[in-house]
Protein backbone atom coordinates (compact mmCIF):
# COMPACT_ATOMS: atom_id res chain seq x y z
CA UNK A 1 0.00 0.00 0.00
CA UNK A 2 1.19 3.48 -0.85
CA UNK A 3 1.27 6.40 1.48
CA UNK A 4 -1.15 9.20 1.04
CA UNK A 5 -0.44 12.79 1.83
CA UNK A 6 -2.78 14.07 4.49
CA UNK A 7 -5.63 16.15 3.19
CA UNK A 8 -5.62 19.72 4.35
CA UNK A 9 -8.76 21.72 4.71
CA UNK A 10 -8.63 25.14 3.16
CA UNK A 11 -11.15 27.85 3.60
CA UNK A 12 -12.72 28.53 0.23
CA UNK A 13 -11.17 31.57 -1.39
CA UNK A 14 -13.59 34.46 -1.48
CA UNK A 15 -14.84 35.48 -4.87
CA UNK A 16 -12.92 38.28 -6.55
CA UNK A 17 -14.71 41.62 -6.40
CA UNK A 18 -15.09 44.18 -9.16
CA UNK A 19 -16.17 47.56 -7.81
CA UNK A 20 -17.57 49.89 -10.46
CA UNK A 21 -17.59 53.54 -9.46
CA UNK A 22 -20.58 55.57 -10.68
CA UNK A 23 -20.77 59.34 -10.55
CA UNK A 24 -20.40 62.65 -12.28
CA UNK A 25 -17.08 64.42 -12.66
CA UNK A 26 -16.36 66.20 -9.39
CA UNK A 27 -18.44 63.77 -7.32
CA UNK A 28 -15.34 62.58 -5.46
CA UNK A 29 -14.65 59.16 -6.99
CA UNK A 30 -10.89 59.48 -7.41
CA UNK A 31 -10.45 61.36 -4.13
CA UNK A 32 -12.38 58.64 -2.29
CA UNK A 33 -10.07 55.95 -3.69
CA UNK A 34 -6.97 58.02 -2.90
CA UNK A 35 -8.10 58.31 0.73
CA UNK A 36 -8.56 54.53 0.82
CA UNK A 37 -5.04 54.07 -0.54
CA UNK A 38 -6.39 52.21 -3.58
CA UNK A 39 -4.90 52.29 -7.07
CA UNK A 40 -7.87 51.84 -9.40
CA UNK A 41 -8.14 51.04 -13.05
CA UNK A 42 -8.94 54.52 -14.30
CA UNK A 43 -10.24 55.64 -17.68
CA UNK A 44 -8.34 58.92 -17.29
CA UNK A 45 -5.09 57.06 -16.55
CA UNK A 46 -5.58 54.83 -19.60
CA UNK A 47 -6.27 57.91 -21.77
CA UNK A 48 -3.05 59.44 -20.44
CA UNK A 49 -1.12 56.24 -21.21
CA UNK A 50 -2.48 55.92 -24.73
CA UNK A 51 -2.51 59.53 -25.93
CA UNK A 52 -0.45 61.50 -23.39
CA UNK A 53 -3.66 63.44 -22.69
CA UNK A 54 -6.10 62.36 -19.97
CA UNK A 55 -8.81 64.55 -21.50
CA UNK A 56 -8.69 63.02 -25.00
CA UNK A 57 -12.21 61.74 -25.69
CA UNK A 58 -11.48 60.69 -29.28
CA UNK A 59 -10.51 57.10 -28.39
CA UNK A 60 -13.33 56.21 -26.00
CA UNK A 61 -13.75 52.61 -27.28
CA UNK A 62 -10.02 51.89 -27.09
CA UNK A 63 -9.83 53.28 -23.56
CA UNK A 64 -12.58 51.02 -22.27
CA UNK A 65 -11.33 48.00 -24.21
CA UNK A 66 -7.93 48.50 -22.54
CA UNK A 67 -9.60 48.97 -19.15
CA UNK A 68 -11.52 45.69 -19.52
CA UNK A 69 -8.35 43.91 -20.69
CA UNK A 70 -6.51 45.09 -17.59
CA UNK A 71 -9.43 44.08 -15.40
CA UNK A 72 -9.39 40.55 -16.86
CA UNK A 73 -5.65 40.34 -16.19
CA UNK A 74 -6.11 41.37 -12.56
CA UNK A 75 -8.85 38.78 -12.06
CA UNK A 76 -6.81 36.07 -13.76
CA UNK A 77 -3.75 36.70 -11.58
CA UNK A 78 -5.90 36.52 -8.48
CA UNK A 79 -6.28 40.09 -7.30
CA UNK A 80 -9.06 40.05 -4.73
CA UNK A 81 -10.62 43.40 -5.53
CA UNK A 82 -10.37 45.82 -8.43
CA UNK A 83 -11.89 49.29 -8.45
CA UNK A 84 -12.83 50.75 -11.84
CA UNK A 85 -12.80 54.55 -11.81
CA UNK A 86 -14.88 56.17 -14.56
CA UNK A 87 -18.27 57.86 -14.63
CA UNK A 88 -20.24 54.72 -15.71
CA UNK A 89 -23.44 56.74 -15.99
CA UNK A 90 -25.72 54.24 -17.73
CA UNK A 91 -26.56 50.54 -17.45
CA UNK A 92 -25.12 50.11 -20.96
CA UNK A 93 -21.75 51.47 -19.76
CA UNK A 94 -21.82 49.20 -16.68
CA UNK A 95 -22.97 46.04 -18.47
CA UNK A 96 -19.50 44.84 -19.62
CA UNK A 97 -18.40 44.60 -15.97
CA UNK A 98 -21.47 42.56 -15.05
CA UNK A 99 -20.77 40.19 -17.95
CA UNK A 100 -17.10 39.92 -17.02
CA UNK A 101 -18.08 39.19 -13.43
CA UNK A 102 -20.38 36.40 -14.58
CA UNK A 103 -17.69 34.97 -16.85
CA UNK A 104 -15.04 34.97 -14.12
CA UNK A 105 -17.32 34.26 -11.13
CA UNK A 106 -16.69 37.65 -9.53
CA UNK A 107 -19.04 39.68 -7.44
CA UNK A 108 -19.68 43.03 -9.09
CA UNK A 109 -20.54 45.96 -6.87
CA UNK A 110 -21.50 49.53 -7.66
CA UNK A 111 -20.18 52.43 -5.63
CA UNK A 112 -22.57 55.31 -6.38
CA UNK A 113 -21.41 58.83 -5.63
CA UNK A 114 -24.64 60.67 -4.87
CA UNK A 115 -23.42 64.26 -4.76
CA UNK A 116 -25.54 67.31 -5.66
CA UNK A 117 -24.83 68.78 -9.08
CA UNK A 118 -23.91 72.19 -7.67
CA UNK A 119 -21.21 70.54 -5.51
CA UNK A 120 -19.86 68.60 -8.51
CA UNK A 121 -19.74 71.78 -10.60
CA UNK A 122 -17.96 73.74 -7.86
CA UNK A 123 -15.35 70.99 -7.41
CA UNK A 124 -15.00 70.74 -11.19
CA UNK A 125 -14.18 74.45 -11.43
CA UNK A 126 -11.30 73.91 -8.97
CA UNK A 127 -9.81 70.94 -10.83
CA UNK A 128 -6.80 71.02 -13.08
CA UNK A 129 -8.83 69.37 -15.87
CA UNK A 130 -12.15 71.18 -15.99
CA UNK A 131 -15.10 69.53 -17.71
CA UNK A 132 -17.20 72.20 -19.51
CA UNK A 133 -20.45 72.96 -17.69
CA UNK A 134 -22.61 72.11 -20.71
CA UNK A 135 -20.94 68.68 -20.82
CA UNK A 136 -21.60 68.25 -17.09
CA UNK A 137 -25.28 69.07 -17.70
CA UNK A 138 -25.50 66.50 -20.53
CA UNK A 139 -23.85 63.87 -18.36
CA UNK A 140 -26.23 64.56 -15.47
CA UNK A 141 -29.21 64.27 -17.85
CA UNK A 142 -28.13 60.81 -19.01
CA UNK A 143 -27.19 59.44 -15.58
CA UNK A 144 -29.19 56.41 -14.45
CA UNK A 145 -28.70 55.27 -10.87
CA UNK A 146 -27.51 51.65 -10.69
CA UNK A 147 -30.03 49.05 -9.51
CA UNK A 148 -29.58 45.48 -8.32
CA UNK A 149 -31.50 44.19 -11.34
CA UNK A 150 -28.52 45.13 -13.52
CA UNK A 151 -26.68 42.24 -11.86
CA UNK A 152 -24.83 43.94 -9.02
CA UNK A 153 -24.23 41.96 -5.84
CA UNK A 154 -24.24 45.20 -3.83
CA UNK A 155 -24.74 48.92 -4.33
CA UNK A 156 -23.15 51.30 -1.86
CA UNK A 157 -24.09 54.97 -1.89
CA UNK A 158 -21.44 57.54 -1.00
CA UNK A 159 -22.80 60.94 -0.10
CA UNK A 160 -20.89 64.17 0.25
Amino acid sequence: MGTHAPKTERAPASRPRIVVLVGLPGSGKSTYLERMGVTPLSSDAVRQLLTDDATDQSIHRRVFAALRYLLKQRVEIGKGVTYVDATHLTPWERRPYIKLGQLYDCSVEALLFDVPMNVCKERNRLRERVVPEDVMDKMAAKMVRPVMEEGFSAITVVRD
